[in-house]
């Protein structure tokens, strides 16, 4: 029986790949990185140390990591504030699923800064009762810690959880925790993806009535 529902942040809460694509092809001309969109497609999901290890072709040591994606998320934030918006339909599915008693949280690699820019410029931090970040975590998806920290901080296992999710390494992680998983269509084209219980392209799709079906 699902008891409650975990949300990835990125291309979950809100239709995001574009923007963060924009900021890391700024980031990379800063410090002189020859990349294009192909090749940072694959990053999607992971944690800022593949990232960065990714980027620059090397382990780097921590507090570089640590100083190159705040650089990398700042320029997120200021590109995409002016034109911030939930995924369509997801406001009515996260009021449905208070209404009937479920638990929701945030299970996302992506630094605090980054969930409480995009929980609160969207209006719907109220409607969460827990939030696992990047910044409470040693490893990041495809491993299941934050999906297993959600679903604990709101007392529940991972398998009593429904998750959201849009990355391959964040469905993977799903899968890691034992929660069932509806992908979207945001990041990755339905064609790409293999592994859901569902595929939707946005929240207009569903209802908090979905919770039954697992």
């Amino acid at each position: 029986m699902i008891k409650g529902v975990i949300f990835d942040m990125d291309g979950v809460l809100v239709d995001n790949r574009d923007v963060h694509i924009e900021a890391f092809l700024i980031f990379c001309r800063r410090h002189g990185i020859d990349i294009d969109t192909e090749r940072l497609m694959p990053l999607f999901g992971m944690g800022n140390d593949d990232i960065m290890t990714a980027l620059f072709g090397h382990p780097l040591p921590a507090e570089d990591v640590d100083r190159y994606s705040k650089e990398k998320e700042a320029i997120y934030r200021e590109i995409f504030a002016e034109r911030i918006a939930p995924v369509p339909g997801l406001v009515a599915l996260l009021e449905g699923l208070k209404r009937r008693g479920v638990k929701i949280a945030v299970g996302s690699s992506g630094m605090r800064a980054n969930v409480d820019f995009v929980l609160e410029k969207c209006g719907i931090k109220g409607y969460f009762d827990a939030i696992a970040d990047g910044d409470m975590i040693t490893r990041a998806k495809p491993d299941p810690e934050v999906f297993l920290l959600a679903a604990s901080l709101m007392g529940l296992s991972g398998g009593e959880c429904l998750v959201f999710e849009d990355s391959f390494a964040g469905i993977a992680a799903a899968r890691a925790a034992g929660s069932p998983v509806i992908a979207l269509a945001t990041t990755f084209p339905r064609e790409r993806h293999t592994d859901y219980d569902m595929l939707i392209d946005d929240f207009t799709e569903i209802d908090a009535s979905v919770t039954d079906r697992f």
